[in-house]
């Protein structure tokens, strides 16, 4: 990005701050759940190689050893024993900090104990199909132990049991090259996958309970795999001996100083947070902030062209996290690419809110989000209707605002663009956990010792688990096992710039849309009308991506089915964030697209024409000819509104 500091240059500023932060306070960065076996692990590992030793090893002979020999076991005992006490200052500090917070401390965070014994207690009541899966699971056993022997009589058997596609916690060769190590990866995915296919096996239960206890059952498989721990990962292993131990002494300094950053709660860092500034190399598309209220800063962007399109866009992002999702690099900023189409952009930078505002309602979000958003667009630019996209939960606003205007007979938006949004929540995928009752009493019980707003980590914890092999364990094998810092990642900077949630607007939401899908079902009220969106007209474009695991293909599939006007619907490769953010320069991925919209997305996919790459073009061609004639481009700075500031404002720049 020309007239901006180097990157290269931030990158080695930030480094070392860091490293002087570290040394300043004793402390530093980073660990898990897992650290005290990761601690037994480090302290007692003093092996040559990452091989396991044979059953006659013998301890090597100080006597016997040269004196650059001694001085490598001294170094490496001294390392360690750096870092055990680095790591357990940093867990007794964390004790201390939590001590008052015996909540924090909860065996049962997730609520999951009703659901694994009712779950359990079916298993316990069907004993013949226990005693089936046993001996299935020894049966596997046998056919490894058979396989190791062969392999040590010189064979090249077939492995047993393999990692699922796209797995890369046993990426290294060690994993398949190493007997000791490859008998440890085949083990524990045999137990895995069997832990895992005896709850997703069990009958007669409440789905959401099933689903829960296979949730919780793939979160524990996945924190007991051995790449989470140092004694079984060759990777961490040979680093540690490659470095003399330091490298174990700079992860437990990344686990304290991540301790420290929570204030007493792990914060596990998944990039180099001071590289990226907002407003110097990330959001940096030119433009002003033309409306501000207490909900929404309203910025409009800068034209590329010599003419627009009469009828502008107004993006409505997700109030979860910052808008610049659509403006991280001028190479795959959406917002850059929609100014070069010749589309005058308005996007709603959301408020950061503080206990202040924790009252405020989703009506409110929607009077002056989406109502003032949109009014303030059409005063600016001098028209009577506008365009707008709403982004997984702004989308979700956006489509119960169409069905509020639709009964008022407001016909202010020309057409409406969902990114990742749902309506209908049946399907609404793994959140849907989240929701019960218990879980969202402790989630009030949060808010209310945060003055009424939802601390923004606690979203980005909810997210992550998620996907906790890529979120959480990469970047704890990273950070803690090898040592090494995060690498320099603006999408993961802007997945953790996480915003607080005002509590009655937060679990309304929960509730309302999660809990009851009140909207689906037509038993929505907001400002005393019932919303239907059956009655809603207006031409639709509701995309949706092939992997997304927060707004499922088929739960947004059934949402855009909901709509009665002209719908038409997209299937992106990739998942919530890259099946969006795809800029055509990239050539990546490739999109599916079908006129029809037959009642299942099956029969969709079934029909459905795939074409490589981005599916931005397909969707401003639908753009522009809901856009109307062109118009000199607009200068945000010479519109009917004053100028309140420069983009990317002053919302956006608020931390949580």
């Amino acid at each position: 990005m020309s007239g901006q500091t180097s990157p290269a240059k931030v990158q080695k500023s930030s480094k070392a701050k860091k490293r002087g932060a570290k040394k300043a306070n004793g402390k530093a960065s980073k660990a898990s759940a897992a650290a005290p076996e990761v601690l037994a692990a480090g302290v007692g590992e003093t092996a040559s190689s990452a091989a396991a030793p044979g059953p006659d090893a013998k301890a090597p002979d100080l006597a016997t050893m040269s004196a650059e020999q001694r001085d490598q076991v001294e170094k490496l005992s001294a390392n360690l024993a750096r870092a055990a006490l680095t790591a357990q200052g940093a867990i007794a500090e964390m004790a201390l900090r939590q001590a008052d917070r015996p909540a924090a401390l909860s065996p049962d965070p997730f609520h999951v104990a009703p659901a694994m014994t009712e779950v359990m207690g079916r298993l316990a009541a069907q004993p013949d199909r226990l005693m089936r899966a046993h001996a299935d699971l020894f049966s596997r056993y046998l056919e490894l132990w058979q396989a190791t022997a062969r392999r040590v009589g010189g064979e090249t058997p077939e492995p047993v049991a393999t990692p699922a596609r796209g797995d890369k916690r046993f990426t290294d060769p060690d994993w398949a090259e190493n007997p000791v190590f490859d008998v440890i990866k085949q083990s524990y995915l045999l137990t895995a996958d069997w832990m895992n296919g005896l709850v997703a096996g069990v009958d007669d239960i409440e789905p959401i309970t099933k689903r829960r206890v296979e949730f919780f059952m793939k979160m524990l498989t996945d924190a007991f795999s051995p790449s989470n721990f140092l004694a079984s990962n060759p990777v961490a292993l040979r680093e540690v001996m490659a470095t003399g131990g330091e490298s174990l002494v700079r992860g437990m300094e990344n686990f304290a100083a991540d301790l420290q950053r929570g204030g007493g709660q792990l914060s596990i860092a998944q990039t180099d947070y001071e590289m990226f500034k907002i407003g110097e190399n990330v959001a940096t598309a030119p433009g002003k902030v033309v409306f501000r209220n207490e909900i929404i800063e309203l910025l409009q962007f800068s034209p590329s062209t010599e003419t627009v399109c009469e009828i502008p866009l107004v993006i409505f992002p997700p109030w979860i996290n910052k808008f610049y999702i659509l403006d991280l690099r001028p190479e795959n900023s959406m917002i850059r690419w929609l100014a070069s189409q010749g589309i005058t952009v308005f996007v709603a930078s959301w408020v950061n809110p503080t206990p202040e505002l924790a009252s405020r309602t989703f009506e409110d979000y929607m009077r002056e989000g989406i109502y003032a958003g949109t009014e303030a667009a059409m005063k600016q630019c001098g028209v009577d209707q506008v365009n707008t996209v709403g982004y997984c939960i702004g989308g979700t606003l956006l489509s119960s605002t169409l069905a509020h205007m639709a009964a008022k007979g407001d016909n202010r938006i020309a057409s409406a663009t969902f990114f990742a949004a749902q309506q209908d929540f049946s399907e609404a995928g793994d959140l849907l956990l989240f929701t019960n009752e218990d879980w969202l009493a402790d989630l009030e019980k949060k808010m209310d010792e945060g003055g009424g707003v939802l601390p923004g980590q606690t979203m980005a914890e909810t997210f992550n688990a998620l996907r906790a092999n890529d979120l959480i364990w990469s970047f704890f094998v990273n950070n803690y096992l090898m040592g090494k810092e995060p690498k320099p990642f603006d999408l993961l900077f802007w997945n953790s710039d996480q915003t607080r949630m005002p509590k009655t607007l937060h679990l309304y939401y929960l509730r309302k849309f999660y809990g009851e899908n009140a909207l689906a079902k037509g038993e929505l009220v907001l400002d005393n009308v019932r919303l239907d969106l059956g009655k809603v007209k207006t031409p639709v474009y509701v995309q949706s991506s092939k992997e997304d695991h927060i707004a499922p293909a088929r739960s947004v599939y059934k949402g855009a089915r909901l709509f009665g006007g002209p719908v038409t619907f997209t299937l992106a490769g990739s998942g919530h964030i890259a099946g969006v953010i795809n800029a055509p320069v990239a050539n990546k991925y490739q999109h599916w697209t079908n006129e029809d919209l037959p009642a299942s997305l099956e029969d969709w996919q079934a029909g459905a024409k795939e074409t490589p790459g981005s599916w931005w073009p397909h969707w401003a061609q639908w753009l522009k000819a809901r856009s109307g004639s062109q118009v000199p481009a607009r200068d945000p700075a010479k519109g009917t509104l004053l100028p309140l500031g420069e983009a990317p404002g002053e919302y956006v720049k608020v931390k949580s």
